[in-house]
């Protein structure tokens, strides 16, 4: 990764000073400034004596990406990698002198809502009962309620230490999805911010098959979530009432090619899990939509990716009783905590999940 410079004061320019029409331009200086809050922003400054025209080329274009007298550019790469930027200073005989450098970029790679994986919107021997597929231009509160803040008092850091305020700021809907987007900011004493959605009291259900196509961030210290909890946790608390993790993912080196399902019950007053886990052999869940299921009847809950089965939990035991009653949805895009660790100086802000649809499906 290029060393970060900090330019403080003077700023790139040509030097008006021209006292000879046919001087060459001379003492070519670039700075290289990688923005640590927008990712694939890259700022590049340029000065030189005797010029009245910087050039900017990126990847070894044949013709100039930018052009102008000032010597300041601002670029936008969505291809993470290495990338050639060239920055030419041109004087009035028409020479020029010029620098490259090769620099490594974490960008906010496009990935458009056609790449990856798709389900139907029926089956055989099933009926659509609910599905939300984020069109529009606003989340819809008849589906989904924002919780927000940082746990306290009861539950501080949501249980897990995490690190993010959550506010509804950060989800918004565009171009057939719902994007979560966890930033580097500072608010009510937490450094960083996110979005958290339920649909507790609106839209919850038992058995059935539910299909949620997500495209997943990355990161260190990045952790998406798409899960459930039971109607009565108000009464019964955790984990008494049930979870059911359909998808979780926690970012890093290695660890982003793996996505997890997991139940949580109370088995004779502790708390009890089983579950499993999806490994891709190459590339990550970042890379490309995917589609995260579970098939649940009154005998077990399976979990799928992209219709791949991967781990079965056997329900019927009677410590099970939670997963037999109705179960409400959360959306969040968690930062820090005690699994997934916390950011480091390599994790790019901001991060977004991408939730094309959620269906839910029950047998006729």
């Amino acid at each position: 990764m290029l060393t970060l410079f900090l330019l403080i004061g003077v700023l790139g320019s040509c030097s008006p000073d021209l006292p000879d029409a046919d001087q060459d331009p001379a003492n070519l200086k670039v700075e290289i400034i990688l923005s640590q809050e927008e990712a694939g922003v890259v700022d590049i400054i340029a000065s030189a004596d005797h010029c009245v025209e910087f050039r900017l080329y990126i990847d070894g274009g044949d013709s100039a990406s930018y052009i102008n007298p000032t010597g300041i550019f601002r670029h936008t790469f969505i291809r993470s990698g290495n990338h050639l930027i060239e920055v030419r200073a041109y004087g009035l005989s028409g020479r020029y002198l010029k620098e490259t450098r090769s620099i490594q970029v974490v960008a906010g790679d496009i990935i458009t809502i056609e790449n990856g994986y798709k389900t139907p919107l029926s089956y055989p021997g099933y009926n659509l009962v609910w599905n939300d597929e984020f069109e529009g231009v606003a989340v819809n509160e008849q589906n989904w309620t924002f919780e927000t803040g940082n746990g306290c008092p009861q539950l501080c850091g949501w249980g897990n230490n995490e690190l993010q305020y959550y506010r509804r700021e950060n989800a918004g809907v565009g171009d057939g999805v719902l994007t979560i987007e966890a930033r580097r900011e500072s608010i009510q004493g937490s450094g960083y911010t996110s979005a958290r959605m339920i649909t507790r009291n609106k839209r919850s259900f038992g058995y059935g098959r539910v299909d949620i196509r997500a495209l997943l961030p990355k990161g260190q210290g990045i952790w998406p979530a798409l899960w459930m909890l039971g109607n009565n946790i108000s009464t019964v608390g955790w984990p008494a009432c049930g979870e059911i993790d359909i998808m979780e993912m926690v970012g890093g080196s290695g660890r982003e090619n793996t996505v997890h399902g997991t139940l949580h019950w109370d088995y004779q007053g502790t708390h009890a899990q089983y579950g499993g886990s999806k490994i891709r052999s190459s590339g990550t869940y970042a890379d490309e939509y995917h589609v995260f299921t579970i098939i649940w009847d009154p005998s077990s809950i399976r979990w799928y990716v992209n219709d791949q089965h991967f781990v079965t939990a056997d329900i019927l035991p009677a410590s099970m009783g939670a997963f037999h009653q109705e179960f409400f949805f959360i959306f969040n895009l968690a930062v820090g905590g005690n699994w997934p660790g916390n950011p480091n100086s390599e994790t790019q802000f901001p991060q977004r999940m991408k939730v094309d649809y959620i269906r839910v499906f029950q047998k006729q």
